[in-house]
C-alpha cells in the first residue's frame, strides 16, 4: 500500500511517497481504509523539524483522519467491515486526567500517523464517524475540533452569554467560532485580512478586528467590552501574542494556550496573571471522551466544520506548502479517494 513518510532535513520536500507492506491484525485491532486526512500546523513543524518524533526517524506524519473498517482482529467489539470510523489524537487516553507522558501515544511523530492508504490501529483509538459529517468533514475533528472544544468547555468553562476572544483563522479558531456560536457565547476575533473577517462575520462572529490595521488590538479588545476584557482568549500565537491576549481577559478570566504560531522563547511577564488573578493553562487536544462529547453536540447542532481546500492523495506536498502559506480559512484536507 501507498504511504508518506517524512526524509528528515529536507522540509516539505521530503515528504516521500513509499510503499508500505500491511501487517496482520492482533485480536483487538482494526484495519481502515483511509479516505480523507487533515492538516495540522504541527503536521508542518515535524515535517521541517521543529517537533520531537523520539526514535521514530521516519514517520508517517498526520494524525487526523477518517475511513471506512476493511477487518477487524478476533476480540473487536466495537466495530466492524464497513464502518465508519475516526481516529483519536492520542491512542491511549479514553478519560479522566491528561496521562503522564501522553506525547508518546499521540499518532504522526512517536507513532506513525495516518497519511497512508491504509491504517491499523486499536480499536479504542477510533471512534464512530458522526453521522452527519462526510469523511471530509469527519476528518478535521481529532485535532481541531477538539481542542477548541476543550478549551472553551472544559478548560475554559464557557457558559451561554460569556466573551471569548480567538486569534486568526485557522482550522482551530473556525472550529472554536461555530462551536461558540451554536454554545450561545459572544466572539471577538481577530485576523489581518479583511476578506477573512467577512467570512468569520458570516459564521456569526460578533466583534471583528483587523490587526494589521490595528496593532495594539488588546486595547481595542477591551474598548469593545466597555472596558472589561473578555471571559475567555483561545490563545494560538504563543509567545509572540501571549502578552496581549492576557491583556485582552478580564480580571479572573482565562487564558487557554493552544499553539505557538507566532512564536516561542519570547519574554513573558507574568505580573498581570498575579495582579489580575487570571489563569493561564495550556491545553493540548483532548480525550477520546472529550472528542466523543463533540462529536454528539456536533450531531445534535447540525454544525459542519469549515474545508478551505481538498487536494489528492498524490499532492500531499501542495496540501503541505498550502497550509505553511497561511492563505487558508479553516481546514486543509487530503482526500484518499
Amino acid at each position: 500500500m501507498k504511504a508518506y513518510r517524512i526524509v528528515p532535513g529536507q522540509d516539505i520536500a521530503g515528504l516521500e511517497r513509499v510503499d508500505i507492506e500491511a501487517r496482520p491484525l492482533g485480536p483487538r485491532e482494526v484495519r481502515v481504509r483511509m479516505r480523507a486526512v487533515s492538516l495540522n500546523f504541527r503536521d508542518l513543524m515535524l515535517v521541517r523539524g521543529w517537533y520531537p518524533s523520539g526514535s521514530n526517524a521516519r514517520p508517517v506524519p498526520t494524525s487526523d483522519g477518517a475511513g471506512e473498517v476493511l477487518e477487524v482482529g478476533a476480540a473487536v467489539r466495537r466495530f466492524r467491515p464497513g464502518d465508519r470510523v475516526v481516529t483519536t489524537f492520542f491512542q491511549g487516553w479514553r478519560s479522566g486526567e491528561r496521562p503522564a507522558g501522553v506525547s508518546q501515544i499521540a499518532l504522526g511523530a512517536h507513532l506513525d500517523g495516518v497519511l497512508a492508504e491504509q491504517v491499523v490501529l486499536d480499536e479504542d483509538g477510533l471512534l464512530a464517524q458522526p453521522a452527519t459529517l462526510d469523511f471530509q468533514q469527519a476528518a478535521t475533528v481529532p485535532v481541531a475540533g477538539v481542542t477548541a472544544w476543550t478549551a472553551l468547555f472544559h478548560h475554559g468553562a464557557a457558559r451561554p452569554g460569556d466573551t471569548v476572544l480567538l486569534l486568526g483563522t485557522g482550522g482551530v479558531s473556525v472550529w472554536a467560532l461555530q462551536l461558540a456560536k451554536a454554545a450561545g457565547l459572544r466572539v471577538v476575533l481577530t485576523s489581518s485580512s479583511d476578506a477573512k473577517l467577512a467570512r468569520a462575520r458570516s459564521l456569526g462572529a460578533d466583534e471583528l478586528i483587523n490587526y494589521r490595521d490595528t496593532p495594539q488590538w488588546q486595547d481595542e479588545v477591551l474598548r469593545r467590552t466597555g472596558g472589561r476584557g473578555v471571559d475567555l482568549v483561545l490563545e494560538v500565537g504563543g509567545a509572540g501574542t501571549l502578552d496581549r491576549s492576557v491583556a485582552a481577559t478580564r480580571d479572573g478570566g482565562r487564558v487557554a494556550l493552544i499553539g505557538v504560531l507566532a512564536g516561542l522563547g519570547q519574554g513573558f511577564d507574568p505580573m498581570p496573571l498575579l495582579l489580575g488573578g487570571k489563569r493561564l493553562e495550556g491545553v493540548l487536544v483532548g480525550s477520546a471522551e472529550h472528542q466523543s462529547e463533540l462529536q454528539r453536540f456536533v450531531e445534535q447542532r447540525g454544525i459542519e466544520p469549515v474545508i478551505d481546500r481538498e487536494f489528492g492523495f498524490h499532492e500531499v506536498p501542495q496540501a503541505f506548502a498550502y497550509l505553511a502559506s497561511g492563505g487558508h480559512f479553516g481546514k486543509v484536507v487530503v482526500r484518499l479517494d
